[in-house]
């Protein structure tokens, strides 16, 4: 009797087995097509210096929904509007995790910020913070005043350059404006002048967001885990120090400033005000460590400098490639806004040409070309099987250039957004999966009201002021470079020149 028992028993564990193994490779068989693979690095050759760009190519052959293998990391590549949104909104709960690197172990305190951690309580209790106290309509109208005064002294750093004849490196001022105004906003100091913290925590930023974009073996093939061969992880650790220095430095200036009574000189509270005195609340719903404080202002400088800027720069590159563009928006902006006073916040909404133009180059130029999600249970989307733990890359440049969903996706066509009845209700919130440069649903950016908000001025600054000469006559081009905010491979350096005998009047001058 004993040896029927142990036979039947054995028999059911061959049988479970056998299933098992079938249920899988059935499994396996149901995942998105994708190309060949080769044995360790998986589709790693395939990508280059510009995934997008090649993501969109393999797209073309193997459908909007493909699976491709990065080292030991499966992975499956999203590229058609109505598949974003499978992903996004329809099956986004299964997709609101981000993926872990040794990026988010090193420099975002083992994924302590916001950007990078994962879908959970935590992450739920800072985008609230977020979208109601730190960048809240309200808190960003606290901050108007700031964003007014340094495009009024980005405006006077161009006059100065062009009285001077001196070749203006457009996309470098951008970036200078955009961390002025980022550094104010959480710290209430410039980045550019003598204060050395400002300047050193721009500098970081800028080689966080260098290393961040580097291709690192140890977080794709699973033997180079810990071994640090290219030596990224290294110089991650020193930068990380280096911050954490910084950041204990200026924590404890506003630690004293506060209790010695230093927000008396009316200024209003910066964002490490607020994120100190949430942390302090013993009643808040989740105490907020140092660290936290710390990875989130991270995070505010690392997406609110370079992707901002660039994106302007796109923009302007483009209307300096089309000069009956440019002549369209100006005559809009003298329309508007006259030439007493310059450009205000305020003007945009009646500004629909510009803001047309600002859409298109989000549409050509999204700030970050592609978003990466990771799901965390197994989903089955259009007949495809895609098992936990698998990476998304959801391709947003390609996504723009859709030909499905864009006439003549190539062109930059800032009418498209005005005469055509589907195109001219779109807006770039991720509620229109056809045009999604800030991403959609719950990790969509939080920051996209000051990114359009400092797009629009800036654009419309640089357009209603000076006349402008790309230096030498040369062409510009229009390369993408190297990086995941997609910068420019080459400098705009331009000459600018004064279309009014003195600088329009703004609020602080």
């Amino acid at each position: 009797m004993d040896l029927a028992i142990v036979i039947s028993l054995l028999s059911v564990l061959v049988a479970f087995t056998i299933f098992k193994i079938f249920f899988d490779r059935s499994k396996k068989s149901l995942l998105p097509p994708g190309p060949l693979a080769l044995p360790l690095i998986g589709h790693l050759h395939l990508l280059g210096t510009h995934p997008h760009q090649a993501m969109q190519k393999l797209s073309l052959k193997y459908g909007p929904l493909m699976q491709i293998r990065l080292g030991s990391v499966l992975s499956v590549v999203v590229s058609s509007p109505d598949m974003a949104k499978e992903f996004l909104k329809t099956h986004e709960s299964k997709f609101a995790s981000r993926p872990q690197s040794a990026a988010t172990k090193y420099m975002a305190y083992n994924s302590a910020d916001f950007s990078f951690a994962p879908y959970g309580p935590y992450w739920k209790y800072m985008r609230k913070i977020c979208m109601n106290e730190l960048l809240s309509g309200r808190q960003l109208d606290t901050f108007l005043p700031v964003r007014d005064q340094e495009l009024g002294v980005f405006m006077e750093t161009i006059l100065k350059n062009s009285v001077q004849e001196k070749v203006i490196d457009v996309g470098s001022e951008l970036i200078s404006l955009a961390c002025n105004v980022i550094s104010r906003m959480t710290m209430s100091t410039r980045c550019s002048g003598t204060d050395e913290e400002a300047v050193e925590c721009t500098k970081l930023v800028k080689e966080i967001a260098l290393l961040t974009g580097k291709f690192n073996l140890g977080d794709f093939i699973y033997v180079c885990k810990n071994l640090d061969l290219q030596g990224y992880e290294k110089q991650m650790k020193d930068v990380h120090r280096r911050f954490d220095c910084l950041m204990e430095k200026i924590l404890k200036q506003h630690e004293a400033e506060a209790g010695g009574g230093a927000d008396s000189d009316g200024r209003p509270k910066d964002l490490i005000d607020i994120l100190t005195s949430i942390s302090n609340n013993e009643e808040a719903e989740m105490k907020l460590t140092r660290e936290n404080i710390k990875a989130f202002i991270l995070d505010i400088f690392a997406a609110g400098t370079d992707t901002s800027a660039i994106s302007t720069e796109w923009a302007f590159s483009e209307l300096m490639k089309n000069p009956h563009i440019m002549k369209k928006a100006r005559e809009e902006v003298d329309f508007v806004v006259g030439s007493e006073r310059l450009v205000e916040e305020s003007d945009i909404p009646k500004m629909i040409y510009l803001q047309a133009i600002v859409k298109e180059t989000l549409r050509l130029h999204s700030p970050g070309p592609i978003t990466v999600r990771e799901s965390t249970e197994d989903c089955n989307i259009e007949g495809y099987f895609i098992p936990a733990k698998t990476r998304v890359f959801v391709n947003i440049w390609a996504i723009g250039r859709d030909p499905n969903y864009w006439e003549n996706p190539l062109e930059f066509q800032p009418e498209r957004f005005l005469s055509n009845d589907t195109c001219s209700n779109i807006d770039v919130r991720g509620q229109h999966f056809h045009l999604i440069p800030f991403g959609s649903g719950r990790r969509g950016c939080p920051g996209t009201s000051l990114a359009l908000y400092f797009m629009n001025t800036a654009l419309a600054a640089m357009i209603q002021c000076f006349d402008w000469k790309v230096n030498d006559g040369k062409e510009i081009d229009m390369e993408e470079g190297v990086g995941l905010t997609l910068p420019r491979a080459n400098p705009v350096e331009c000459i600018a020149t004064p279309r009014f005998s003195q600088l329009p009047t703004w609020k602080s001058s």
